[in-house]
């Protein structure tokens, strides 16, 4: 107990079993990613019910962070407690469905449910670091952001690879979260928590009716609007794009470990932009990162069949800048929110961003269909400029004081 109790303690180690917990637990959702192949192979699933493994898990973290916000389930129990208990739950429902057929409906049923626990993990995860800020909670929030930012790139380095047999990964990520829920309890609870204030649903309508909450809020939708529908489609553009060359016939083979190194650089960004920020100012550092990466967006299809080496350097470009400022809208909820709901007031932010990003990862098929690959990702770059306009908005506020220690 002593020596639980000297862990717990520490900052530095309480944030790295958070940070190994945290992507331990997430592999959940990215075994989606890794297995789709396999099982496409195997029992020759049709495109939307693949889909249905990744966005199955969405949709399902989207109603369970609506009711823990609703419920302000992650400022009124011990965070810890919470996530191991999600964590668990998660695990048995992934780890179910080796019982079952995997391309049953009940498959895709097993998935959402997955999603639903997993509401208690990585914005419970967020408030954990947040406890230990102090002028330091861009680069904490970021240490999160990235370490899942590089465990979403994994599975197309695995698929690059040859992949692994879907059955191991399902069994893997299981037994991964399932440490993951004991692991949480040598994390301590750093001092900047405070007493939740009890039940009260009307809690969440703070996130609109605070103005520089509201702003942030939709700094981050601005955000979300782009980050997920080209990490969900920038694999399938570089494999088109590659194969326009007379000599792509490894074109899929470089797509993938070139969407591997798009999303995965992403985590240098992350540290990058919690570094900056921390140092620049909040609004700042999302105000440049969502100006490079809407640029990103709206020149990336001029270079489609254009010299590999060309658009892989403007990917990488895009793929820094496009996660630097996400974990940057989570800390200024932390900053700006009443420090008894900051569990409460991250959790519906990750809801409302991820069920955009449901509607914009589908909307993709159709800028194909209408633009053609050269200007595809243009309407992506509509919501960096929102949330420039938003984080400018918020930078004027009296209330940005508080943010990154007064550097707005």
């Amino acid at each position: 107990m002593r020596v639980n109790a000297r862990l717990r303690a520490s900052k530095p180690i309480s944030l790295a079993v958070l940070c190994f917990c945290q992507v331990a637990a997430m592999a959940l959702w990215f075994s989606g990613t890794a297995v789709v192949p396999r099982l496409a192979a195997a029992y020759g699933l049709s495109g939307f019910f693949a889909a249905l493994y990744t966005s199955g898990v969405q949709a399902g973290f989207v109603l369970g962070s609506l009711a823990s916000a609703l419920l302000t389930l992650a400022d009124r129990l011990d965070p810890r407690r919470f996530f191991m208990l999600a964590a668990l739950l998660a695990a048995t429902a992934n780890a179910a469905i080796l019982l079952i057929d995997p391309v049953s409906p009940a498959a895709i049923g097993l998935r959402f449910l997955t999603g639903v626990a997993m509401a208690g993990i990585y914005p419970v995860g967020m408030k954990l670091a947040a406890s230990w800020a102090r002028d330091d909670m861009g680069l904490l929030v970021g240490l999160l952001v990235g370490a899942l930012t590089l465990g979403s790139a994994v599975p197309h380095l695995f698929n690059a690879l040859g992949g692994l047999d879907w059955r191991v990964t399902l069994a893997g990520a299981s037994l991964s979260a399932a440490l993951a829920g004991v692991g949480i309890h040598l994390v301590g609870i750093g001092p900047r928590r405070r007493p939740s204030p009890g039940f009260d649903p009307v809690h969440v309508l703070d996130a609109w009716r605070n103005v520089p909450l509201r702003l942030a809020n939709l700094g981050y939708l601005g955000h979300m609007w782009e980050l997920y529908a080209m990490w969900a489609w920038i694999g399938v553009f570089l494999a088109a794009s590659f194969a326009r060359d007379p000599g792509g016939g490894a074109a899929p083979l470089m797509a993938r470990f070139a969407t591997f190194g798009t999303i995965g650089i992403g985590a240098l960004g992350c540290l990058a932009g919690g570094v900056l920020a921390d140092r620049v100012g909040r609004t700042t550092l999302t105000i440049g990162a969502m100006g490079v990466s809407g640029a990103c967006a709206a020149t990336v299809g001029f270079l489609f069949g254009g010299p590999p080496w060309a658009l892989v350097a403007l990917c990488l470009v895009w793929g820094i800048a496009i996660v630097a400022d996400s974990a940057q809208f989570s800390a200024s909820i932390a900053e700006l929110a009443d420090p008894r709901l900051v569990g409460t007031m991250l959790t519906l932010q990750t809801a409302m961003g991820f069920t955009l990003t449901l509607l914009t990862i589908h909307l993709m098929p159709l800028f194909i269909e209408m633009l053609g690959w050269r200007y595809a990702f243009a309407p992506l770059a509509a919501g960096p400029l929102f949330g420039v306009v938003a984080m400018a908005r918020l930078r004027a506020h009296p209330a940005a004081r508080k943010l990154a220690g007064g550097r707005r």
